[in-house]
């Protein structure tokens, strides 16, 4: 009974203590007070605003200040500072940088708050201006531009240029208190605070103007030129651009903007180039052309509507190849494997069938290979060895087991290879129906 007492006086003292505290520490008590010592009045975007407060409370301690930014009505900066004690307080302040922001006032309000949560506020106007720039920079990876100023908010650089020039924009610390600012490529436009690179180019290399805009950030010039058959390809990455056209059987293909266009790997399946002109081999239809860059070719892919086409119950459509030992425009540079992403469209060449032409040792290996067709570009319908057959005297269709390869898996028979720098054809025929697929393969 005793410890029962004593457990309960222990709840009321400390119940009397918190009761205590709380008269102690009420809500909104106190007179905190705010006078400016340094506080300014004009400043550029992008500069660290420097200010001191006097900040104080006669009868309660002081809990923190903030110095809050707005553009009209919108809060675009805020910094906290805490307070312990009377006195003098200093801080910075980010005034940002943004796009299509004119010069005009902006509103600094200062918040002190004691421990009590009773606060204060001080607002003052600031006249804001874009920094005027003698100068900016184009940043590449082997070099540094000067763009010189042109006009309010706009710089350019003039010179003698490759028609691509990759690189972000840097404008240098303005005034005492700015900031460097970088721009650079997201989501396929101009941003603040990135350096990731800016893909500007032109028809060809030469003379010509780089421009950029701090105030829009508008910059040209940018891919106007890439084109096939006048349709302009769009921007995937910097290495891809594609468009999705209709091409007619044996119609000239224009291509425009590629500069080195001669030193282009062009995929017999798909074009003929006679002197400067080329033609499409493959059957008439839509087709998704995309310039890759960085190995220098056109991927070519069938089209069913707006996606990639896939084989259907008649025989039409697409067929696609995923495996190892194959790949355009090189084994070496862009092997296929078993990376769906990465998967090759036959040519439809009509009446059912689909075609692939390889070079021994080039795209396709001389002493082994182990690849299938699909019905798609990745995984799904595919042709195993109860519907696909062949006669060649090179090739086989593996069943599993002891045949060295998965059902339907293509391999090279014993003591056959492929000649180095010779062409093959390889043709899918399904005029018979899906399930009798014949696969021939011809030496050219």
């Amino acid at each position: 009974m005793k410890k029962i007492i004593y457990s309960l006086s222990i709840v009321f003292l400390l119940f009397s203590a918190c009761k205590k505290e709380e008269k102690e520490y009420a809500y909104f008590e106190g007179n905190p007070t705010i006078s400016l010592k340094n506080a300014p009045t004009a400043a550029n975007f992008g500069d660290s605003l420097v200010f001191t407060v006097q900040a104080a409370d006669a009868s309660i301690a002081l809990s923190n200040l903030k110095a809050q930014l707005y553009y009209t009505d919108t809060k675009v900066s805020e910094v906290t500072l805490r307070t312990k004690q009377n006195g003098e307080y200093s801080g910075k302040i980010f005034v940002p940088f943004y796009k299509d922001v004119p010069d005009g006032k902006a509103t600094l309000k200062f918040i002190l708050q004691n421990v009590s949560k009773k606060t204060t506020e001080q607002s003052i106007d600031i006249n804001l201006a874009r920094p005027d720039y003698e100068y900016i920079s184009l940043v590449t990876e082997t070099q540094t531009y000067r763009m010189n100023k042109v006009g309010r908010n706009q710089y350019a650089l003039t010179a003698n240029l490759p028609y691509q020039v990759k690189g972000y924009i840097e404008a240098p610390k303005f005034g005492t208190q700015g900031n460097l600012m970088q721009f650079g490529w997201q989501n396929n436009a101009v941003e603040l605070g990135s350096t990731t690179s800016i893909p500007f180019s032109n028809s060809s290399s030469g003379t010509y103007t780089i421009s950029f805009n701090t105030l829009n950030y508008q910059a040209s010039p940018f891919i106007i030129a890439y084109a096939v058959n006048g349709t302009v390809l769009n921007r995937v990455d910097d290495n891809n651009y594609r468009a999705d056209i209709t091409v007619a059987k044996d119609g000239e293909v224009t291509f425009d903007g590629i500069q080195d266009l001669a030193q282009w790997w062009i995929d017999p399946d798909f074009f003929t180039k006679s002197g400067s002109k080329f033609f499409f081999n493959a059957a008439s239809g839509k087709y998704r052309i995309t310039a890759n860059f960085s190995n220098k070719y056109f991927i070519v892919e069938a089209m069913d509507g707006n996606n990639l086409a896939s084989l259907k119950t008649d025989g039409t459509g697409a067929l696609w190849i995923i495996g190892t030992d194959i790949g355009k425009p090189s084994l070496a540079a862009n092997e296929v494997g078993w990376n769906t992403d990465k998967a090759l469209c036959l040519a439809p060449i009509g009446n059912k069938k689909y075609q692939i032409t390889v070079v021994g040792g080039k795209t396709i290996k001389k002493d082994a290979i182990n690849f299938k067709f699909f019905h798609q570009k990745g995984w799904g319908g595919e042709f195993t060895n109860t519907t696909l057959s062949t006669t060649s005297d090179i090739v086989f269709v593996g069943s599993g087991g002891t045949s060295g390869r998965d059902p339907g898996n293509l391999g090279l028979k014993a003591g056959k290879t492929f000649t180095d720098g010779k062409s093959y054809r390889f043709v899918v025929d399904l005029s018979q129906g899906n399930t009798k697929a014949v696969l021939t393969v011809t030496e050219l």
